[in-house]
């Protein structure tokens, strides 16, 4: 018998699906949210009398260290186990014989829970290969290391959107059904399609609306983005990054979950670290953790007195990003500035008293720093040809 203990989210859930697969009725599988899981291993340890019987696997989440000595005494004794993750947080159970955690291949790609675990048992000779299966292990780990924004592979990104819209039970048997009938490759059915259709509707409307609630501060070193909001985070965290790109990081609230997720679309940034600092964890672009009192007082109560982000004016036709006759971003105060081109490559910034001294290599990052520092925006067009109408008079004189 097997008893397979992971994560409640696709990854970990496609784990339970590719175990089933391999295993059938003779494996046991407990979904757990990353709170939850050291206490059913504490459980299973003190109730499970027979636990040396089983072949145990503990695959994308980590267990705490009164839980790793239990791991490690059922080892020692003659018991089988294999703990297969691919957090780099997780990087320290690669010194048990028993773990095995790998964060990215040869080749450049991230590895993912359920990829891991396929691989595993495909070297053991477990399961079957099938197209269907390959392309669905695929599907869960382009999608939860967000190698689907960089490939444009929607279909990973709706996988787990259909992951939401059913329990855990009913998508884990639709896949098993699929995977199982369907052998030649892994397709959506006519009713899915449509179900995906209008979730992609509602979550545009969505991410659509909590742009205009999103507020930005700095914490430690980073320029963060924080929104509240209980559903579609990933989504959340990517669109909201494009659209705020001097964001370092985008920090999405749950106060009644007490749970932070952090996403970022930056390189420069290792949001796992982030959220390790308040006993979190998770990948360099997608984390996440409890919010205990210290997160609260930073993420909550110090940023409520702010005003959410100026957006940016965005039925222009004169006053656009870029332009060669410079650009005007204003504040919520009434402070202007342009940004202007000074020389090849090079921009600039002029304000009221004069030019900001300093010189950008580009646009963008002049934008950031206004955005950054000032909380400016691009301003409506009738305030860039009224600032225009007063420069020139002011030439005059």
């Amino acid at each position: 018998m097997y008893k397979l203990y992971t994560h409640n989210d696709l990854d970990g859930v496609g784990c339970g699906i590719v175990a089933k697969l391999a295993f059938g009725d003779k494996v046991e599988v407990r979904y757990n949210s990353v709170m939850g899981l050291d206490t059913q291993i504490e459980r299973l340890f003190e109730h499970e009398k027979k636990v040396s019987e089983f072949h145990l696997f503990i695959t994308d989440l980590s267990i705490n260290e009164e839980n790793t000595k239990r791991v490690e005494k059922l080892y020692q004794s003659g018991g089988k186990v294999n703990f297969i993750d691919h957090h780099k947080t997780a990087l320290h159970f690669n010194d048990y014989r028993w773990g095995s955690v790998q964060v990215e291949y040869e080749d450049g790609r991230l590895t993912s829970a359920t990829s891991l675990l396929y691989e595993h048992f495909l070297e053991n000779k477990w399961i079957q290969p099938s197209k269907a299966v390959d392309q669905f292990v695929e599907l869960v780990r382009q999608y939860d290391t967000w190698e689907w924004d960089q490939n444009d592979n929607v279909k990973a990104k709706q996988l787990n959107d259909l992951f939401f819209m059913f329990s855990i039970d009913e998508f884990e048997g639709k896949m098993l059904d699929r995977l199982t009938k369907h052998k030649e490759g892994f397709e959506f059915d006519e009713f899915e399609q449509k179900l995906l259709s209008m979730e992609e509707d509602k979550i545009e409307r969505y991410v659509k609306r909590k742009k205009r609630e999103t507020f930005q501060t700095f914490i430690d070193d980073y320029c963060a983005g924080i929104v509240h909001a209980e559903s579609y985070h990933s989504e959340l965290g990517n669109e909201l990054g494009k659209e705020y790109p001097h964001l370092d990081y985008i920090a999405i609230l749950n106060v009644g979950g007490k749970k932070i997720s952090f996403r970022t679309i930056h390189d420069h940034v290792d949001v796992s670290a982030v959220a390790g600092q308040f006993g979190g964890g998770g990948h360099a672009k997608a984390s996440g953790c409890s919010m205990g009192k210290e997160a609260f007082e930073l993420y909550v109560q110090e940023v409520y007195p702010l005003d959410p982000i100026k957006q940016d004016a965005f039925r222009n036709r004169y006053n656009l990003k870029e332009s060669p006759k410079g650009s005007l971003y204003d504040t919520r105060q009434g402070e202007k500035f342009l940004i202007t081109p000074v020389k090849e490559d090079k921009w600039g910034i002029e304000e009221k008293n004069g030019k900001i001294d300093s010189t950008f290599n580009s646009f963008q990052e002049a934008e950031n720093y206004l955005k950054r520092n000032f909380g400016a925006s691009l301003s409506r067009d009738d305030v860039y040809v009224q600032y225009l109408t007063n420069f020139y008079l002011k030439q005059k004189e």
